[in-house]
């Protein structure tokens, strides 16, 4: 059966230990979905070339945020990586650019754990971590995705973890926010666009309304290029959640 490809939104690192829509959302959407392996391409972890994590045995954590609840940093997520899972994430990505990276050594970052904790609770598939090169054109990231696509053939699970939306300086903590029309209009863009297989999609910085409010670098968006590239070909986006938290924090899942 073939697995998805998806980009998921992160959030905060508060949604490990936060029972609120969207982890109950990732919770029914794990137990729908049974891999062989997940493939995470995580915001946190950002290099100059693709890498990818060729970890024997379990991860360790990385907890790569301070401010938190004691609570939060006391949850450990025992997944296990796979050096042949990996070997085949790389030579495929191998066939768009030779500048592959292997890393046996680093943890799971907040952006891959904190999705995975909710997905998959028994941390019981193996995964492989994979960088972003937030520096690369969206096309060429769009490429690395296509490139993996096969792999979802084989039960591969491809997850972009990021946000579209991300600014934390525009962020409004009081009470209850409601979202911002502002956010909402960048997020309809990127997904019209991208339903329409439009080549201005990957222009997003100079097409995009807000796109510089909604994407002041370029990191969290980086992973919804890749997810993008891997979907079916041809297919368009589905939503399968929606939400901001604190008026502009986008919440957003996505299957391609």
């Amino acid at each position: 059966m073939r697995s998805p490809a998806l980009f998921l939104a992160h959030g905060s690192p508060i949604l490990a230990i936060e029972d609120n829509a969207y982890t109950a959302f990732l919770g029914k959407l794990g137990e729908g979905i049974r891999p062989q392996a997940v493939v995470v391409f995580t915001a946190h972890w950002m290099t100059r070339q693709p890498t990818v994590s060729a970890v024997k045995g379990t991860y360790d954590m990385i907890y790569d945020f301070s401010g938190f609840p004691r609570e939060l940093y006391e949850v450990v997520y025992l997944a296990r990586g796979s050096v042949e899972w990996a070997e085949r994430v790389r030579s495929h990505l191998a066939g768009v650019t030779a500048e592959v990276a292997v890393d046996s050594t680093r943890g799971l970052d907040h952006g891959s754990w904190v999705l995975l904790h909710r997905l998959f609770p028994n941390a019981d598939i193996p995964v492989v971590q994979a960088s972003v090169v937030p520096w690369w054109t969206p096309k060429q990231l769009f490429q690395l995705g296509e490139a993996l696509r096969p792999l979802r053939d084989e039960g591969v699970m491809i997850i972009g973890s990021g946000g579209t939306v991300h600014n934390l300086m525009a962020l409004r903590w009081e009470g209850h926010a409601e979202a911002d029309a502002w956010a909402m209009a960048f997020d309809d863009w990127l997904l019209s666009q991208s339903a329409a297989h439009s080549e201005e999609v990957f222009e997003y910085e100079n097409k995009a309304p807000y796109a510089k409010q909604a994407v002041p670098t370029p990191e969290h968006l980086a992973p919804y290029w890749i997810a993008y590239g891997a979907g079916d070909r041809g297919g368009a986006p589905r939503v399968l959640f929606r939400e901001y938290q604190h008026g502009n924090l986008s919440l957003m899942a996505v299957t391609f």
